[in-house]
C-alpha cells in the first residue's frame, strides 16, 4: 500500500474539544484543569501537524497521556546525589536535618507567633526567635538574618558605608568571585560604596591600610578566601591586629566569612569560626546558613548590637529578610549545635561517613555483572565554595560513561561524576534510604 498523503492524515486529526471529551483522557484533564489540558493538546497536535504519520496518529492518546504526565510533574524535585560533593550548589547545597525538616513542616502548616510577643500581645521582631541561640553559639551581642550571605554583605555595606560614596578598604588578595560570576567588587558597588584596593594580590600589610585611609573611609572589609587557596610568598595581617587598627581609627571591621563554620567538620582542617572572628575583635561577621553551618539558605550577620540595630533600621532589610520557614529550619539547625548533636546534621554525618568502604563494596556486589562495576579509591569534596584544596578519601563505584545520562533520566534522577571516561558513583552523598532506588536505576541500566 502507498503511504497515506499528509493532507489526508491531517484531516483525521480530532478537534481539541473532541479530545477533551474522550473518556480515557478525562482523568488527566481533571488533574490539569481546562487551561492546562488545552495547552497540552495544542502542543501535541502542533507536533503531529508538523510531521504526521499513521503511527503517530494511532498513538495520539498515549502521546497525550505522556505529555500530561510530564506537565503534572513538579519542576523542583528530589534527586539522588551520587557525586560525592556534600554541599553541591546545583543540587541545593546542605540537606536539612530530620529535625529541621519536621520543624519546617510544622510551622508551614500553621499560624505562628512570627511577629507577635505572646507575653505582651504586642508586635515583635521576627528574627528575635534566633537571638538566644546565636548569642550562645557565636558570642555575638546581636544578630540578624537575611536571605543569603551576598545579601548580608550588601546590607552591611549599604548601611555602614553609603555616605557620599563612602570608601571601603579591602585587600587585593580578597577580591573573590563567588558562583555565577558574582564578585565582591560588584557587591560593594551595588551597595553604593566605593571600593579601595590595598596591598598586592599576594601580600597585604597594615601599612597598606594606613596608606589608603582618607576622610571618606567608612569601613574595612575582610573577606575569607573560602573558595581558593593562596600559597607561597603570601602575607596578610592577623585578624586581631586588623581589628585593633580599625578600632584605633574609629572604623568598623566587617568580615565576610562566607561559609559560616560554627564547629570543625570531621576529616577536614578547621575553618575560621564566627565565634573566633568576634573574639578577635571583628565588629560584624557575615556568613551563610546553607554551607558549613548545614542549614537552609540564609545570610547571617552577628556582631556589635549598635551596628545590628543600624542594619535592622535600614529599609533595605525588609527587602532582604527571610520568612517563617527559613527561621524555623534555621532555629532547629542551631538547636542541634546547642545540644552538641552535630551528627544529626547531614553535612557532619556525610563528612564523617563511617564504614563507607564496606558499604560501597556491599552495594557494588548487588549490582548486575553486566554493568562491570568496579570499586576504586577516590576523593569526595565538601563543595559549596568551602574548604578549598581539601578533600575527603572515599570509595567509588566505576561504571561505563554512558550510564551517566541514562541515570539522570531515572526516577528519581541520579547525578554521578564523569571522570577519565568513567561514570563514578560516590555513596558518601547517597542516603541509606535512597539505596534501593539507586539499585533499581542501575538494574534497569543493565
Amino acid at each position: 500500500m502507498e503511504p497515506m498523503p499528509a493532507h489526508d492524515l491531517l484531516r483525521q486529526l480530532p478537534a481539541v474539544d473532541d479530545l477533551l471529551r474522550r473518556p480515557a483522557l478525562l482523568p488527566l484533564w481533571r488533574q490539569l484543569g481546562p487551561a492546562g489540558a488545552r495547552r497540552v493538546i495544542a502542543a501535541v497536535l502542533a507536533e503531529l501537524r508538523a510531521a504526521p504519520t499513521p503511527e503517530k496518529l494511532a498513538a495520539l492518546e498515549a502521546t497525550l497521556a505522556a505529555a500530561a504526565h510530564r506537565r503534572r510533574e513538579p519542576s523542583l524535585r528530589p534527586v539522588i546525589n551520587a557525586t560525592g560533593v556534600i554541599l553541591h550548589t546545583n543540587l541545593g547545597r546542605a540537606p536539612l536535618s530530620a529535625a529541621a525538616a519536621a520543624r519546617l513542616a510544622e510551622i508551614a502548616s500553621s499560624y505562628t507567633n512570627l511577629e507577635l510577643d505572646l507575653a505582651t500581645g504586642h508586635r515583635a521582631r521576627r528574627d528575635r526567635h534566633l537571638d538566644a541561640l546565636l548569642a550562645e553559639l557565636t558570642g555575638a551581642e546581636a544578630s540578624l538574618v537575611v536571605n543569603n550571605n551576598a545579601a548580608a554583605v550588601l546590607l552591611a555595606l549599604h548601611t555602614l558605608a553609603v555616605d557620599l560614596q563612602g570608601e571601603v578598604l579591602i585587600s587585593r588578595g580578597e577580591l573573590v568571585e563567588i558562583g555565577e560570576s558574582f564578585r565582591i567588587a560588584d557587591i560593594v558597588a551595588r551597595g553604593g560604596a566605593r571600593l579601595v584596593e590595598v596591598g598586592a594580590t599576594n601580600r597585604t600589610r597594615l601599612a597598606d591600610y594606613q596608606a589608603a585611609l582618607t576622610p571618606a573611609t567608612r569601613l574595612i572589609l575582610r573577606v575569607h578566601r573560602s573558595n581558593f587557596v593562596q600559597a607561597g610568598f603570601v602575607e596578610q595581617p592577623e585578624l586581631a591586629a586588623l581589628a585593633d587598627f580599625a578600632r584605633q581609627h574609629g572604623l568598623p571591621l566587617v568580615e565576610d566569612l562566607g561559609s559560616g563554620a560554627l564547629a570543625p567538620l570531621p576529616g577536614l582542617s578547621p575553618e575560621p569560626t564566627v565565634a573566633a572572628s568576634l573574639r578577635a575583635g571583628v565588629d560584624l561577621v557575615t556568613y551563610s546558613g546553607d554551607k558549613l553551618l548545614g542549614g537552609p539558605q540564609a545570610g547571617l550577620l552577628s556582631g556589635r548590637a549598635p551596628l545590628i540595630a543600624r542594619l535592622r533600621a535600614n529599609p533595605l532589610f525588609r527587602a532582604l529578610r527571610v520568612d517563617k520557614l527559613i527561621l524555623a529550619a534555621l532555629e532547629a539547625t542551631l538547636a542541634a549545635y546547642a545540644r552538641g548533636d552535630l551528627d544529626s546534621l547531614p553535612v557532619f554525618a556525610l563528612a564523617a561517613a563511617p564504614g563507607l568502604e564496606a558499604r560501597v563494596r556491599a552495594f557494588a556486589a548487588q549490582l548486575p555483572p553486566a554493568l562491570g562495576a568496579e570499586v576504586v579509591a577516590g576523593e569526595s569534596l565538601l563543595g559549596g565554595g568551602s574548604t578549598p584544596g581539601q578533600t575527603l578519601p572515599t570509595w567509588l563505584i566505576a561504571l561505563p560513561p554512558d550510564c551517566a545520562p541514562r541515570l539522570r533520566r531515572a526516577q528519581p534522577p541520579v547525578l554521578a561524576r564523569l571522570e577519565r571516561d568513567r561514570c563514578l558513583l560516590d555513596l558518601r552523598t547517597v542516603f541509606a534510604c535512597q539505596e534501593p532506588a539507586l539499585r533499581d536505576a542501575l538494574t534497569i541500566e543493565a
